[in-house]
């Protein structure tokens, strides 16, 4: 959540990041009434605290009708102190469920709107011109098909729609994704993690997912456990209820973990292939600085991701999300969006968001030292997807298909395919 004092002493910059969102910025006042209601209810019952310990003091010194008197005052005092405390904690409660509906206060460089108000900050790559060459390409289904790569028919008998198998080169061409991914973030800095996939209710709430992402959160209702969405849930978490210290700082994590979506809001889109679904492996950056170095960091993330999509030869642009389309907890996020030959439009590969101090409030992350101080303050936490694995092997099928229907390996991958440079249909000379 952010800062309450932000509230207090700057509501107008908490206004225009929630008009940005397009959401109501009626909450503003709301909380600031609360809270209001809250400190009144705290100051109140501290008052009648004190003075009920004076009275105690008082009480061991006393006899007689003053003793008397003094226990007397103190009966009631008890009660009254009873009340006040019931309606601070009921002044509390009202003030935090209301501020865990606040969003963090969108970066005012976030372009203003919705889904469709993003801005284009660059472009990587030539798009190929299938018509140019000669052929039509084929989707990424088909190709996996061919390959023997991707089996959803099978998946859908198995657990549904919406689930597939990898198999033969496509289970490899996963496991040289995610080694590669790995590699490289290890080389930039990033301590490698393969976390839970199960996290408690805490860690999923601190993170924002229990918000206006609920619906597409699998709870387990008989354990009080939930199924992560992204590893930002438990990596997030990992120095919960921690102080880090600013010298050793940036801490960065890279997380290979199972990733599970209801996809509740999206019936009837992508329904075709592995793009939409409710189960994919990731491998996912995390990182804990101060609010200070988060830019720079937000900054660092998406070199890294931009670094990475360009060592798989794909097309690809980098985008400004508009601050409507933003998840809870981000003040600011980039995507990187492949070109997808067969839809001729760009798609999601990758995205990082700087979250600031909103998430690390919640979950009690602080750090020592950051102003030069010995004093603590909420880390800030950020976090940036590496390789979402079905969309990028959609990417490189399509990208690097050719007529007779195999697939170029990027030059930077075939180390970990066994030195492949092209991945055939069986049976075709492999």
């Amino acid at each position: 959540m952010i800062d309450p004092r932000l509230l207090r002493d700057d509501p107008e910059r908490v206004r225009a990041a929630q008009r940005r969102r397009g959401q109501s910025d009626a909450i503003v006042d709301e909380l600031r009434a609360a809270d209001e209601i809250r400190r009144t209810a705290i100051s109140e019952y501290e008052r009648l605290r004190a003075e009920q310990k004076s009275l105690g003091r008082q009480v061991a010194g006393a006899s007689g009708d003053e003793r008397a008197n003094l226990l007397a005052r103190t009966k009631q005092l008890a009660g009254a102190v009873r009340t006040a405390e019931a309606t601070q904690n009921a002044a509390e409660t009202a003030f935090t469920t209301l501020m865990s509906a606040l969003p963090n206060v969108a970066d005012e460089r976030a372009p203003a709107g919705g889904e469709d108000d993003f801005v284009v900050l660059e472009e990587h790559g030539a798009v190929r011109d299938f018509a140019a060459e000669g052929w039509a390409p084929r989707d990424h289904l088909e190709l996996g098909t061919l390959l023997k790569a991707i089996d959803v028919e099978r998946g859908a008998k198995v657990s549904g729609s919406r689930f597939y198998f990898l198999t033969g080169v496509g289970a490899m061409l996963e496991l040289a994704l995610v080694q590669m991914a790995m590699e490289r973030a290890e080389s930039w800095g990033f301590t490698p993690v393969v976390p839970p996939a199960l996290v408690k209710p805490r860690a999923m709430e601190g993170t924002g997912f229990l918000g206006q992402a609920a619906d597409d959160v699998y709870h387990l209702e008989r354990d009080d456990l939930y199924l992560v969405g992204t590893s930002e849930v438990p990596l997030a978490a990992y120095h919960s209820d921690e102080i880090l210290e600013a010298a050793a700082l940036p801490r960065r994590y890279a997380a290979f973990s199972p990733c599970f979506r209801r996809e509740a809001g999206s019936y009837g889109k992508d329904t075709h292939g592995i793009i939409r679904v409710h189960w994919f492996d990731k491998v996912e950056m995390f990182a804990y600085t101060t609010v200070e170095e988060s830019y720079a960091e937000h900054e660092r993330l998406l070199s890294y991701e931009r670094d990475f999509l360009t060592a798989l030869e794909l097309p690809f642009r980098v985008i400004d999300v508009a601050a409507g389309d933003l998840g809870l907890s981000a003040i600011r996020k980039f995507d990187c969006e492949a070109w997808i030959p067969t839809q001729g439009c760009y798609r999601e590969l990758t995205s990082t968001s700087n979250c600031t101090q909103f998430q690390a409030r919640r979950l009690d992350v602080r750090v020592r030292g950051a102003s030069g101080g010995s004093g603590t303050e909420p880390a800030a936490t950020l976090n940036g997807t590496l390789c979402a694995v079905p969309r990028t092997i959609v990417a490189i099928l399509e990208n690097h298909q050719q007529a007779d229907g195999s697939v170029r390996v990027p030059l930077a991958l075939r180390p970990y395919l066994q030195g492949r440079d092209t991945l055939k249909p069986p049976g075709s000379g492999e």
